[in-house]
């Protein structure tokens, strides 16, 4: 008989590395999706290029996974394999620069950068992505953003080989990058810092986590800021003018705190989130004339 692709994957890594049948709303900060066949959590590099050699070998769907915090997966899940890179999660100082996994949060990133006595990556000690995830849309914050320290990136191309790449390879530009087009696994990124008095960054994180603690619903599970800024105006405030704030389809809601983000207050399906998405942008552009863009990704099949 011939070995399934489970079979495969444990030879590949740990077998506790692999789940079937995963609920990804398990992994995913809106705690909206389905299942997957196989998800799977690899320790290094080389497993990671196994994995993926692996699903070209077999002409299995393969999806990488973030830790989901602008993500929204349907609620009919996403079939093949689903990598997650958590466990790829070090930090660490070379010189001025700092070196971080794949799978490390941006937000801990930061706080290493700052115990380090290192500055240019306070910006991100509120975004709560992966590094990965950072790369893959150039995230920002506060005027603040990858593109501006980023100096390269190990990547894995879509053929399972790994490559160094320039901060100036990836395209990074409001929000975007060539990382999805041209299918990379982002393993590494290096942050170029600068040497800074510990008192003066602390300051400048402790204000930026204020402002985003005060003004930001992170009492309930969300994927952050759903729409890019449109050009002249701010989304929130397009959202709160047109009276939306508070509207709720099933247990997806606009925050009453913050127009700009979405919020599951109440088990929400991934269908019942993506249909409000879907209102906000109709109604304001009725309104206004504006076409928000969504910021935040929507993958997966529909539930059958």
């Amino acid at each position: 008989m011939k070995d399934s692709i489970y079979d495969k994957l444990i030879r590949i890594t740990a077998k506790e590395n692999v789940l079937k049948d995963e609920p990804l709303k398990e992994h995913l900060y809106t705690k909206l999706g389905g299942k997957t066949d196989y998800y799977v959590t690899p320790e290094n590099y080389g497993e990671v290029q196994e994995i993926v050699r692996l699903a070209n070998k077999e002409d299995v769907d393969f999806t990488l996974l973030g830790n989901g915090s602008n993500l929204i997966v349907r609620d009919g899940g996403i079939r093949g394999i689903v990598m997650n890179l958590q466990k790829l999660s070090s930090i660490k100082r070379e010189g001025d620069a700092v070196i971080a996994e794949s799978g490390a949060r941006i937000i801990d990133t930061s706080r290493y950068a700052l115990q380090e006595r290192l500055s240019g990556l306070e910006f991100a000690c509120g975004i709560p992505g992966s590094v990965g995830g950072a790369l893959y849309m150039n995230a920002g914050a506060y005027g603040g953003e990858v593109k501006d320290v980023l100096r390269s990136a190990l990547v894995c191309t879509k053929d399972g080989e790994l490559k160094t790449l320039q901060a100036d390879e990836l395209d990074l530009n409001y929000r975007t990058s060539n990382i999805p087009d041209n299918g990379y696994i982002v393993l590494e990124a290096t942050f170029d810092l600068k040497e800074g008095a510990y008192e003066e960054i602390k300051a400048v994180m402790d204000d930026l986590t204020e402002k985003r603690e005060s003004k930001q619903p992170l009492e309930y599970p969300s994927c952050g800021s759903v729409f890019k800024r449109p050009p002249g105006y701010f989304a929130g405030k397009l959202i709160q003018d047109s009276n939306l704030q508070g509207v709720q389809i099933g247990g997806a809601q606009v925050s009453t705190k913050h127009a700009g983000f979405i919020v599951n207050v109440d088990d929400a399906t991934a269908n019942e989130y993506i249909k409000l998405i879907e209102h906000v942008q109709a109604t304001v552009y009725e309104k206004f004339g504006v076409a928000l863009e969504r910021e935040v990704r929507i993958i997966g099949e529909e539930k059958q």
